[in-house]
């Protein structure tokens, strides 16, 4: 899982100015999905629902500064690489996680971390293994351009010693010294997140010249879209002023950030290799996928957290060595689906009251494509059916695109009438997944109301209530 990836720029996604083979080649036995989204565009909410299955509005993680509850078992919870170790698989998580605290094991038998590339204080391994090196983690600011370039610049420290590399290098070490117990490692690339970071190895293999043109902002675009991404930058932690963000500006943010892709090619290369040296490439599942995309200047923004293409759309591609040939599904996917279809491959059932549920086109028993997905954050929803999406925002501000036939996005089609239809009935499935969402997001205050219920129906005082109550013995 690299962060912040947008799928548009992998050679097997169409991008024809990079080339991705150890990515792309994950395809070649296995499914490509073509309209996979992140239902929940920021790194916290996104992982949240990845590790427990359940949606943002469930797990209560709406934003990066909320976290999943301490007492998630208690409520009947568990993580995915929790279930896994019941199956008897020893489970890893090397790089970016972006738990809090950071050091949490959210059910991880063992963590090499590495984490989010602005956290430079926190004394991970990655800060031990630079330490030891008479090195350090550095702020962008550090760095010569970080402002004129908002935020493009050139790495101090060699590819090996980069974020990626270092992620990279961890995953290969742990798989050759590893036994024959079977093993489930999620992989976190910190990269190609800003900033925009490329080592000077990698740093001039791409011309902004070459760099796709970023989308325009629309007519109707709310100017609070720009003006919130702008202050938000401006916070120490990243400290960019986007106040002027011209194409150069972005083409060479865009050419950076595709440097960084590579960089992450390269190290997914080398993690193959390393299976099939260690003779697992035959007996090993892979999935690869980003836990939401990077605007890049589309739409005079940088980073993510709307439910435009840039910020939602990301890969996904799961490469099962049974399977033998290529697929694309082309029918919306969520991401979210991923925690269910790992529970799937490692013998595990998947518990009735989650939202993810297997992977379509897996040839997975009862496993079928999603109509739409859903999509929240604290500020805005979304629901996408494969050609329409429809956006409603805090703000005020909705939208409806054709996404097949506009996506840049450039033409609202809520207000026309000849989309009435269309709207309606995406705002009635938009509205009864927030019903149904808050409903469960409850499921720990449930209590019993029977009158067969001794407990209840006695009518004495001073019996107590269990609370939290497990989900999964009042799930609806």
């Amino acid at each position: 899982m690299p962060d912040q990836l947008r799928s548009d720029f992998l050679s097997c996604y169409g991008a024809t100015f990079i080339d991705t083979p150890h990515i792309d080649s994950l395809c070649e036995s296995g499914v490509r999905y073509d309209r996979a989204y992140s239902p929940h565009p920021v790194c916290v909410p996104m992982r949240s629902s990845l590790l427990t299955g359940i949606n943002a509005i469930r797990t209560g993680v709406m934003g990066n500064g909320q976290y999943l509850r301490p007492d998630l078992e208690a409520c009947g919870i568990r993580t995915w690489p929790d279930r896994l170790r019941d199956e008897g698989y020893r489970t890893c998580a090397i790089g970016k996680m972006h738990f809090y605290p950071w050091e949490a094991s959210m059910g991880f038998d063992h963590r090499i971390v590495c984490e989010d590339k602005r956290w430079i204080q926190i004394e991970d391994d990655y800060q031990k293994y630079l330490n030891a090196k008479g090195l350090r983690k550095l702020h962008g600011n550090e760095h010569e351009g970080y402002q004129k370039n908002r935020g493009a610049i050139v790495h101090q420290h060699s590819y090996e010693d980069s974020w990626d590399g270092f992620v990279g290098n961890e995953t290969v070490k742990y798989i050759k010294a590893h036994d024959d117990t079977p093993f489930a490692i999620m992989v976190g690339f910190p990269g190609p997140h800003c900033p925009y970071d490329p080592s000077a190895e990698y740093a001039d293999r791409y011309s902004p010249d070459d760099m796709p043109e970023p989308y325009p902002i629309a007519d109707d675009q709310p100017g609070q879209f720009v003006e919130g991404n702008v202050n938000g930058n401006k916070g120490t932690w990243n400290g960019v002023d986007y106040t002027e963000f011209t194409t150069t500006h972005k083409k060479k943010i865009r050419a950076y950030y595709a440097a960084l892709v590579k960089q992450i090619d390269d190290k997914v290369g080398e993690i193959i290799q390393t299976l099939k040296d260690t003779g697992r490439w035959d007996n090993t599942i892979v999935i690869f996928c980003s836990d939401h995309g990077d605007y890049l200047g589309d739409h005079g923004l940088i980073g993510k957290g709307t439910f435009y293409e840039a910020s939602t759309r990301v890969p996904l591609i799961v490469r099962v060595p049974e399977m033998g040939e290529s697929r694309v599904h082309e029918g919306p996917a969520s991401i979210e689906d991923i925690t269910a279809t790992l529970l799937h491959y490692g013998g595990c059932e998947v518990p009735g009251y989650m939202d993810s549920r297997p992977l379509a086109d897996l040839d997975i028993a009862d496993a079928s494509g999603r109509g739409y997905v859903f999509g929240v954050l604290s500020g805005g929803s979304m629901i996408y059916d494969g050609t329409w999406k429809l956006a409603r925002y805090s703000n005020g501000w909705s939208a409806l695109f054709n996404i097949s036939e506009d996506p840049a996005e450039q033409h609202n089609h809520i207000d026309d009438p000849d989309c009435q239809a269309i709207r309606e009935r995406l705002d009635a499935i938009l509205t009864r997944q927030f019903l149904a969402s808050i409903t469960k997001a409850h499921a720990e205050k449930n209590h019993a109301t029977d009158w067969v219920d001794p407990a209840f129906a006695k009518g004495e005082g001073a019996w107590k209530r269990v609370y939290p109550q497990p989900i999964g013995l009042h799930h609806t």
